[in-house]
């Protein structure tokens, strides 16, 4: 059994909650995003971004990145210097994603860099040591089985490849978390209501960060799963962590 949000549901059903939570915020998820962080994830990922630091030679694989946001921010990173051996590569399991995405990515002049993928982070659609680096930002806490989809990230990358992981984490101030327990599972669902007519796609979303492993759970199952190097950097008092790992 597998939880989604504080329900214990089967590992077959939790993939298709999952993809349905998304099917019904995707055409208000960067609007979300937005109002619920305050603008502030743009940030953390451009953050994370940096601690990437990308060269023009990579192949990159954003997982879960079907918004385009990771991707598109690598692209500018690096502007025009991305050379015909390295390029960017969006897989997210959810279809209509993936469609936003590359819509978006169109509408900023982003053509050739990126290739777009669906496919499932448990069951990467890629051959072995493909990738010089993977990025997955607030995608890991939603798949069914995090140990699964962090062998499928050491599997697809090549010796010496990095992984980075931006996710919710465990706020190191008491009282600033108790505030943030209020606005998640009081303010955030009736936000949701308002902007996407989805009460219950936010309610999961608090409880899914609830339950996520703190920033010392997330080093033990990257230890566990092959990554050595492991280090974290925590991102407005703890909200967000940034996990960073390297296959050797």
């Amino acid at each position: 059994m597998q939880n989604f949000g504080f329900q214990e549901v089967s590992d077959s059903e939790k993939e298709g909650l999952v993809r349905n939570v998304f099917n019904s915020v995707n055409n208000n998820y960067d609007v979300m995003n937005d109002l619920m962080s305050f603008g502030i994830h743009r940030i953390w990922k451009d953050m994370m971004v940096e601690w990437l630091a990308p060269r023009p030679t990579w192949k990159i694989i954003d997982v879960a990145g079907g918004t385009g946001d990771i991707a598109l921010k690598i692209k500018r990173n690096l502007g025009n210097h991305i050379n015909s051996n390295g390029i960017i590569t969006v897989c997210d399991i959810n279809e209509s994603m993936v469609n936003s995405g590359r819509s978006k990515a169109i509408n900023k002049g982003v053509l050739n860099e990126i290739k777009w993928t669906v496919g499932n982070a448990e069951n990467l659609p890629f051959t072995d040591m493909e990738f010089d680096a993977y990025t997955i930002a607030f995608g890991l806490r939603n798949v069914t089985n995090i140990s699964l989809a962090l062998q499928e990230a050491k599997r697809v990358l090549k010796p010496g490849g990095r992984f980075l992981c931006l996710e919710f984490s465990k706020l190191l101030s008491p009282t600033l978390d108790k505030f943030y327990q209020f606005y998640s599972f009081s303010m955030l669902p009736r936000l949701g209501k308002i902007i996407t007519g989805d009460r219950e796609a936010y309610k999961y979303l608090a409880e899914s960060i609830k339950l996520f492993p703190d920033q010392n759970e997330v080093c033990n199952l990257m230890e566990q799963n092959g990554f050595k190097n492991i280090k974290y950097r925590n991102l407005s008092n703890g909200i967000v962590a940034i996990h960073s790992g390297w296959k050797y």
